[in-house]
């Protein structure tokens, strides 16, 4: 919001300087984002719960309070409140519309005297002509926007404030012919629409050189209507700005009254017939009662009485009441135009705004309770981080919000992804089904800009059809590992990522399983569920495998390259997790026993099964299994495989003996010969 000092002026005694007063008012909470003390211009930067300071008068409060004036409100014309418009208001949609105001005025358009078009152009507006320039400098000084049509161009001189019919279409005041939506308020006349509600006006119903007679315009709209209204139209304008952050229901009149006496100022015009005023439900008045005591506690600093009443009363809030001793308060009106103050711990806002943030103890208060113990979930997200970075990974952070191209396709068979209802543009329609989505995304921006090895993780919410739950999901394409003179380089597979997994619930105490799996997104042949288990059962933990190329693709990274990738469900992992009480184990006392098995099976048949057939034949010693070859060729009858796996014993309280060993290969062998058909080569 762009301030001149010179009109600042006008409103409340300000220092000369320019930069003085940039200075002060910032240190009140408005940022300053540039000042031009050439010209006497500063450019405040207005947060969105203060459409009030949306205007000269608004920053003029302010000022009054930092130097201890009073704030002169600007000549208002006295206008008809009994009698007949000159023009017919019927407001059908209250709920969009709670207040509309309408005056008649006999003008004569020209130019604007020069003293207000040269404030227009200071703060950026254009001048046009002395009716249109009125209405923008209304705004700019009280905040309140208005619009004026043509009167002799609304059909039976009648304003309807209404809903768009459907597939209704208006010619704004850019010249676009946009086709409105049934939800969108429009002001018509009686047959048409003229403007948009709190937006733009409309081309049909401009003021026009040869315009003589106007109807001036001032609302209140509804602020969700206005801004859903304003991003489906993709116009966004500075009455639109004001409209959708909260207006002042009690405004309307007032800019009316602002505009009659500037124009009767300048001479360019003067009410004709009586004010029409649709407002048929008015909104009592707010009341905050505020405590001495709480504002100590909130800001940690006793503020004396006095100086509640002298910041608050030039603010704009009234103070009805106040009781003193021990219980010491005040009941406080707050006014209309302060849509952002609605509890007590507002108003200790505004009172330690104006005493002074700087003044305020750096201590933190005492405290009474002990600190709770930190959930279990920050524990498990730092183990995450550590295992992964530690792995060489680098964490990423996506937005929860994504394209629905980009979520579709990590949905499963059938299923859509959870739609956003009013999304910011289609960049941001879904909620992501999984965190592959964001981390392929992340992958191909990197890929573009030539970083060939790339290795992401991210830990944080999806939302599958289940509800919201917490995961952790890795990309990695590129090299397995750097090239060195020793080792040629080699590109990652799937059991790189396999070991990651590993090694991600190894740190949790979680063993885990790899079982074939067919997902829309991943490679078939290339993908595996990873399963976990406890004394109830079996768990699935997630899932890993290549990103199918044409997934890939489509998000920009090339499908001659292989990009693998990951995702684990947090929350079973740490129901799982055992890793909270671990326990030192010794190193073996006895010698282990190594055996060799290399066997004939059929290609298409899972490791995993082979394993899980040895395991449930081999007696308890049986340590570890390790398949350290798989050849296919010559010698090897065609659609089977030749696996070679080395099988460890290891007794904990004696020496095994070669027999027991051979024993147990015996009826492992036999195990698989039943199972699987295998053959011993």
């Amino acid at each position: 919001m762009k301030i001149v000092h010179a009109w600042l002026g006008e409103l409340v005694d300000v220092p000369a300087d320019v930069r003085r007063v940039a200075e002060e008012i910032s240190l009140r909470g408005f940022e300053v984002a540039e000042t031009d003390a050439a010209r006497g211009v500063i450019d405040f930067e207005i947060t969105a719960n203060r459409p009030d300071c949306l205007s000269h008068l608004g920053i003029a409060r302010e000022a009054a309070v930092i130097w201890s004036t009073r704030v002169r409100t600007p000549p208002l014309h006295s206008l008809q409140a009994d009698g007949d418009p000159a023009i017919r208001v019927d407001v059908e949609d209250r709920e969009l519309c709670p207040r509309y105001c309408a005056q008649v005025f006999d003008v004569q358009v020209g130019p604007s005297p020069s003293w207000l078009a040269e404030r227009l152009d200071a703060v950026g507006v254009r001048p046009i002509n002395n009716i249109v320039d009125v209405t923008n400098y209304v705004m700019l000084e009280l905040g309140q926007p208005m619009h004026a049509f043509d009167l002799e161009r609304l059909e039976d001189r009648r304003l309807v404030i209404r809903r768009a019919r459907k597939g209704e279409v208006l010619r704004t005041l850019d010249g676009i012919e946009r086709v409105l939506g049934e939800e969108m308020l429009v002001i018509a006349d009686a047959q048409r629409a003229v403007a948009v509600g709190g937006v733009m006006g409309g081309r049909d119903s401009e003021i026009g050189p040869q315009t003589t007679r106007i109807a001036l315009e001032s609302a209140y709209f509804q602020p969700a209507s206005v801004r859903r209204t304003s991003k489906q139209l993709g116009l966004k304008t500075e009455a639109s700005i004001r409209f959708e952050r909260g207006g002042d229901v009690g405004a309307p009149p007032l800019g009316i009254a602002r505009a009659a006496a500037i124009l009767e100022k300048i001479g360019a015009g003067r009410p004709a017939g009586a004010l029409a005023d649709r407002y048929a439900s008015p909104r009592p008045a707010v009341g905050v009662t505020l405590r001495a005591e709480r504002i100590a506690r909130l800001l940690g600093q006793h503020v004396p009485a006095s100086d509640v009443p002298r910041i608050l009363e030039p603010l704009g809030f009234r103070i009805e009441s106040a009781s003193s001793g021990r219980d010491e308060r005040w009941d406080v009106v707050v006014p209309s135009f302060r849509v952002d103050v609605t509890r007590e711990a507002d108003l200790i806002e505004e009172v330690g705004r104006h005493y002074g943030f700087d003044r305020l103890p750096t201590t933190f208060p005492a405290l009474k309770t002990p600190q709770p113990a930190p959930e279990p979930a920050i524990g498990r997200a730092r183990t995450i981080r550590q295992v992964l970075t530690a792995a060489g990974f680098s964490e990423a952070m996506t937005f929860a919000f994504i394209e629905r191209a980009a979520g579709a396709a990590f949905c499963e068979s059938g299923a859509e992804p959870h739609a956003i209802a009013n999304p910011l543009s289609e960049k941001f329609a879904v909620l992501r089904p999984s965190l592959l989505a964001g981390l392929v995304d992340a992958c191909a921006h990197n890929r573009r800009r030539e970083r060939r090895d790339i290795r992401l993780f991210e830990a944080g919410s999806r939302f599958s059809p289940a509800g919201e739950g917490r995961a952790v999901g890795i990309i990695w394409c590129g090299a397995a590992a750097q090239p060195h003179w020793s080792a040629p380089a080699r590109d990652v597979d799937f059991f790189d990522v396999k070991g990651i997994l590993e090694a991600l619930c190894a740190a949790f105490g979680v063993s885990v399983e790899f079982a074939a799996a067919r997902r829309p997104y991943w490679q078939a042949g290339r993908s595996a569920d990873v399963w976990a288990a406890d004394a109830r059962g079996m768990y699935l933990l997630g899932t890993a495998g290549q990103i199918l190329p044409s997934v890939a693709g489509a998000r920009g990274f090339p499908e001659t390259e292989e990009m693998y990738g990951a995702e684990i469900d947090v929350a079973v992992l740490g129901a799982l997790a055992t890793g909270d009480d671990l326990r030192a184990r010794p190193l073996p006392r006895y010698p282990s026993i190594v055996r060799d098995l290399s066997i004939l099976v059929d290609e298409v048949l899972p490791a995993a099964a082979v394993r899980g057939t040895i395991r449930s034949a081999a007696p308890a010693t049986l340590a570890t299994i390790i398949e350290f070859d798989r050849y296919q060729g010559k010698g090897v009858p065609e659609g089977r495989v030749s696996l070679s796996l080395r099988l460890t014993f290891r007794a904990a309280d004696r020496t095994l003996t070669d027999q027991e060993a051979q024993d147990a290969m015996a009826r492992i062998l036999t195990a698989l010969r039943t199972a699987h058909g295998a053959e011993q080569r």
